[in-house]
């Protein structure tokens, strides 16, 4: 029978934010294999299909990929419509292009539907606009976590005067800014680390580069969490004081 699995972006939590081409591919599944960052809310588009949980969490027990291979090719290969279900986006740091390659060299048809990834809905809930013409000319999204822990250009990322988004950065906080600011980036660059992004229970810490990480460790900031670095993370704070007065502060902001 014809196997074809489609790898869905799930978006960073809020349910409401999921894409209409994956609610269909949701709807036609009879296996979904979820990860653990994804809302189970979103499962009430799949009622009738098996859910397997094939989760992925940073120094916690994890499903190895090499299983998640096999049980996505033994499903489709039996014809069934494979639903594997990724928080964010497929291809954003959710290992979307080797699954998808993995898979195509075995016969099996692959669709790739795009999710929102954190480090967009993050920054739009906090109401910073990672571009914006006059201050950022654009957004560069790099991991901190890396299979064999290479390491970043942080000299072209401090001075490539784009916005920088940082994911999987919380336990590495210290070397991001010793990093950057070694690169070049100045001291007083604002910061914004936002964890949990579009949840309810999303929290963000405004900052800058230097005091970074005295600050999240203050704020007790945890995983799942991105760094927003570069000028436009200011921008939303600065707009809020001139609407609202010099009497306004930092405090004030998460109350809004």
């Amino acid at each position: 029978m014809n196997a074809k699995v489609w790898l869905v972006g799930a978006g960073p939590g809020d349910p409401e934010l999921l894409t209409l081409k994956a609610v269909r591919a949701l709807r036609e599944a009879d296996v979904v294999m979820i990860d653990d960052l994804v809302n189970d809310a979103v499962l009430e588009h799949c009622p009738t299909a098996r859910v397997i949980a094939v989760g992925k969490r940073g120094g916690c027990r994890s499903t190895p990929q090499a299983f998640i291979h096999r049980l996505m090719l033994r499903y489709a290969r039996h014809g069934k419509c494979v639903v594997r279900l990724k928080g964010g986006d497929p291809c954003i740091f959710g290992r979307g292009g080797e699954e998808a390659q993995w898979l195509r060299e075995r016969g099996v048809e692959v669709e790739l539907v795009n999710g929102i990834t954190a480090g967009l809905a993050g920054a739009t809930q906090c109401d910073i606009p990672l571009t914006l013409r006059g201050v950022a000319r654009g957004v560069t999204l790099v991991t901190a976590h890396t299979q064999d822990d290479s390491q970043l250009n942080w000299q072209a990322l401090a001075q490539g005067g784009t916005t920088l988004v940082i994911y999987m950065g919380v336990a590495k906080l210290g070397e991001i800014r010793d990093q950057l600011l070694a690169g070049g980036m100045a001291a007083d660059t604002p910061v914004a680390m936002i964890e949990n992004a579009s949840l309810p229970h999303q929290r963000e810490c405004r900052s800058d580069l230097t005091a970074m990480a005295e600050d999240a460790c203050a704020f007790e900031l945890k995983s799942p969490a991105i760094l927003v670095i570069g000028a436009v993370a200011a921008v939303a704070e600065n707009q809020k004081i001139a609407a609202f007065g010099s009497s306004y502060t930092a405090q004030g902001l998460q109350a809004l």
